[in-house]
């Protein structure tokens, strides 16, 4: 605790606490993109509780890094609004004619019953938003606020954020129709899909912290990228067999 306390005046201390929070997330990306996919959930796992050490041997309490209980009961009413209107929008769009296209990805209509049932409650949960949360809302917002101050927290999260979906945005001109006839299929495409994939998540970034800043917890955030990610597989794996 001591050791903890001296590090929150010490900026030199304080940039190492953060660059070794990168560190950590380089490691986990290339594990879970070239290393070891198939460990993608324990990676995610691990990886978010050695970033909550990280933060806390650097002197952050838990009501910093979003996860107090102070403010889990205006979390939970702000997921649960947020989660429901994600929903609703999605049943709206993949009604819609017009707004259907979108919603028909070869990656989620490629999977089997079990396998959605995988995705969309262990892996996108307790992989992909458990870390992505705790790594960009929790740890690296906090960490930079105390330093800099709430807008740049937001600033380099959200452009990390941004960046961390470069690899996975490549395949997507192949697997979205929608972003094919948008961008085209060639590399052209691919590099206009891949830039268009970061800028669009960066902003998404933004607005994920400002849920974060203005509840004064992680709920919101977490709840709003599940309920995305989630709901956008299971709606586009529906779309794909009843509603081509």
């Amino acid at each position: 605790m001591r050791a903890a306390l001296a590090n929150i005046g010490d900026p030199c201390a304080a940039m190492w606490m953060l660059l070794l929070a990168v560190v950590v997330l380089a490691a986990a990306n290339a594990l879970n993109v070239l290393l070891a996919p198939g460990w993608y959930v324990p990676v995610c796992a691990v990886a978010a509780v050695l970033l909550v050490l990280i933060a806390r041997r650097s002197g952050l309490t838990w009501a910093d890094l979003g996860l107090g209980r102070a403010s889990a009961r205006r979390g939970l009413r702000w997921g649960l609004v947020l989660a429901v209107a994600v929903l609703v929008v999605f049943l709206v769009g993949v009604a819609l004619p017009f707004t259907r296209e979108a919603f028909q990805d070869e990656r989620a209509a490629g999977l089997s019953v079990e396998e959605l049932v995988y995705r969309v409650l262990v892996r996108v949960p307790l992989g992909t938003v458990l870390l992505e949360e705790i790594a960009f809302r929790g740890v690296l917002w906090a960490m930079v606020r105390r330093r800099w101050g709430p807008v740049w927290a937001t600033v380099v999260s959200s452009v990390l954020f941004g960046l961390w979906h470069v690899q996975p945005s490549r395949g997507l001109t192949r697997a979205n129709a929608a972003a094919q006839a948008v961008f085209g299929a060639g590399q052209a495409g691919v590099a206009l899909a891949v830039t268009a994939a970061v800028v669009g998540t960066a902003l998404a970034g933004v607005l994920l912290c400002e849920l974060r800043r203005r509840s004064g917890s992680l709920i919101p955030p977490v709840a709003l990228h599940c309920a995305l990610n989630s709901a956008g597989y299971a709606i586009a794996w529906a779309a794909s067999r009843w509603w081509t």
